[in-house]
């Protein structure tokens, strides 16, 4: 079979740097960003033989450091550096969207437009089906809430502490604390009221506050949810609805670490978006790759890195003969 040859790094170059409004006769190479942003989510749509009946979609950002005067690069005072904040989609460990953004912004910022994009695009193909956004407090912004509301979909943000909520669960910490004061084990209490802010919320929403004693003192938290409470129970709701958005941070940290997302050393967010799209289809590669090849082997939930030096990055020695060429691999292989 005759292969195609690969591009070199002059073509990737051009690909990068190439402005689709521009006619530079050296950056001919152009790409479609809507084309690329779809295609995210068809992957996702195509690994489902029948629709499920529910999705949950988790949100977040993370910091992107830069170390240059990339364009649009500004000061993030609580990762105290400058870098870009990139925002992720995950639906399990399908990863629906990777949007560059600068780190000048909340975390919710073009969270919605994004979204909207997804959602849309998903119910074309499953219009019946249920879809649940989670994220942390960064995404519990009135605009994004109201989106859902209006477009019925479900959400499970989580919520930053203030003096009028720390008062409504006041009650429920001195007993927790009371009770670990006599058992010495941790004590953990749920309070489910509705709650309105004082400006920025259009309407009251149901609130769930956790409040917890340990060994170091005090942890209240909280959470803002459409859901009901014939729905899903306050304790369950936080437990094992919410804080299951924890194993989102391990499949960012999988394309940022061990798969380069962080490398968005060009000068112009245009050729760092696709740098960072290009991380992307390499963890849809490997993802993949664990839910067909890799599919009950020891492999089936490893890390990107460990089936890069697992499965993909074999020291060998190549043997050719007059009859045959034959590969020498460790023992282990």
């Amino acid at each position: 079979m005759q292969w195609p040859p690969l591009a070199g790094k002059s073509t990737l170059n051009r690909l990068e740097t190439a402005v689709p409004t521009l006619s530079n006769r050296y950056k001919k190479i152009g790409w479609d960003e809507s084309a690329i942003a779809r295609s995210f989510v068809d992957v996702f749509l195509s690994s489902y033989q029948s629709p499920p009946q529910q999705i949950v979609l988790d949100l977040d950002t993370t910091d992107d450091p830069l170390h240059g005067h990339q364009e649009g690069r500004f000061f993030h005072r609580y990762y105290d550096c400058y870098c870009y904040l990139p925002l992720y989609v995950f639906c399990d460990d399908h990863l629906l969207c990777a949007k560059l953004r600068e780190a000048n912004g909340g975390e919710a910022r073009d969270a919605q437009e994004e979204l909207q994009r997804i959602v849309t695009q998903i119910r074309e193909r499953w219009p019946q089906i249920q879809i649940l956004l989670r994220g942390d407090s960064g995404f519990s912004a009135d605009a994004l809430m109201s989106w859902c509301e209006t477009n019925e979909v479900d959400f499970l943000f989580g919520m930053a502490r203030n003096k009028r909520l720390s008062r409504r669960l006041q009650r429920d910490l001195d007993i927790a604390d009371r009770q670990h004061k006599r058992t010495g084990e941790p004590v953990r209490r749920f309070k489910d009221f509705t709650y309105r802010t004082l400006k920025s919320w259009s309407r009251r929403r149901r609130i769930i506050g956790k409040a917890e004693v340990l060994a170091k003192g005090a942890n209240p938290r909280f959470v803002v949810t459409s859901l009901s409470k014939k729905t899903i129970g306050a304790q369950q709701l936080y437990e094992q609805t919410y804080c299951a958005r924890g194993e989102m941070e391990n499949r960012i940290k999988e394309q940022q670490l061990y798969l380069f997302a962080d490398r968005t050393s060009s000068h112009t967010m245009h050729a760092n978006q696709l740098r960072l799209w290009l991380s992307s289809i390499a963890y849809l590669l490997l993802s993949e790759l664990r839910r067909g090849a890799l599919r009950d082997t020891e492999l089936a939930t490893a890390q990107c890195d460990t089936i890069r030096l697992k499965l993909l990055k074999i020291g060998a020695q190549v043997h050719v003969s007059v009859r045959r060429i034959s590969l020498r691999l460790a023992s282990s292989y």
